[in-house]
């Protein structure tokens, strides 16, 4: 059971080569709940810093799942992202899972115009068209491809654009885009699959909601954001 619910966790902690950064120059933070059958168990919170031509992002995200009344397992993971001119050129995160410690160490390479990847369970070069999977970066409801921000792996996708939807957050109502993300290879493990319901907020450019279904309900839900 452990093995299934993590493995599906780490593809959500949840960076794509072009984010339009300027869709992001007023954003100081955006903080999210990470929640379990209901039940607010950790966060995944992004702080931003703006320069001239560069842009820089950092991700906290902590949360620890209870099962049968004892800690199951625990997440505890930092990452820095770097843009220039809207474009991805560094990322780097530490991830311990319980207390196993995972890696992704990743930079832009002009000399072949691709990403280089050292990650502790990859380690190769990427196409510009993938995004890493934060939620911070709408660009993720446009990409072909996700790098795990905890191991480096990457996965193709296919997202679907469900329907226009209202829904309520923290008591205020919003109008979003709903859209459906789902791993593009059928043949994958089950428990490996992607599938997530997306919530976005095209007004501000914001990712307000995420869930998905494995061992219980979970969300990533927007708290605040500056």
């Amino acid at each position: 059971m452990k093995k299934y619910i993590l493995i599906f966790i780490i593809c959500i902690i949840p960076i794509e080569a072009n984010t339009h950064s300027k869709h992001y120059e007023g954003i100081i933070k955006i903080e999210m709940d990470v929640i379990r059958n209901g039940k607010k168990i950790g966060y995944s919170n992004y702080f931003f810093e703006h320069g001239e031509k560069e842009m820089t992002v950092k991700n906290y995200t902590n949360f620890t799942v209870n099962l049968l009344g004892f800690n199951a397992f625990s997440i505890s993971s930092e990452a820095i992202e770097k843009y220039k001119d809207d474009k991805l050129i560094y990322f780097k995160s530490t991830t311990f899972q319980n207390d196993k410690e995972k890696y992704v160490n990743l930079k832009y390479d002009q000399s072949i115009k691709k990403f280089v990847i050292d990650g502790s369970s990859y380690k190769g070069t990427a196409s510009l068209n993938c995004v890493i999977g934060n939620w911070w970066n709408h660009k993720i409801l446009k990409a072909s491809k996700q790098i795990s921000p905890v191991s480096g792996s990457i996965k193709e996708q296919i997202v679907t654009f469900i329907g226009k939807e209202d829904i309520v957050i923290n008591n205020k109502k919003y109008s979003t885009d709903h859209f459906k993300l789902v791993s593009k290879d059928n043949k994958i493990e089950e428990d490996k699959k992607l599938n997530f319901d997306i919530w976005y907020d095209p007004k501000n450019n914001l990712i307000l909601k995420v869930s998905y279904s494995r061992m219980g309900n979970w969300e990533y839900k927007l708290k605040n954001y500056e």
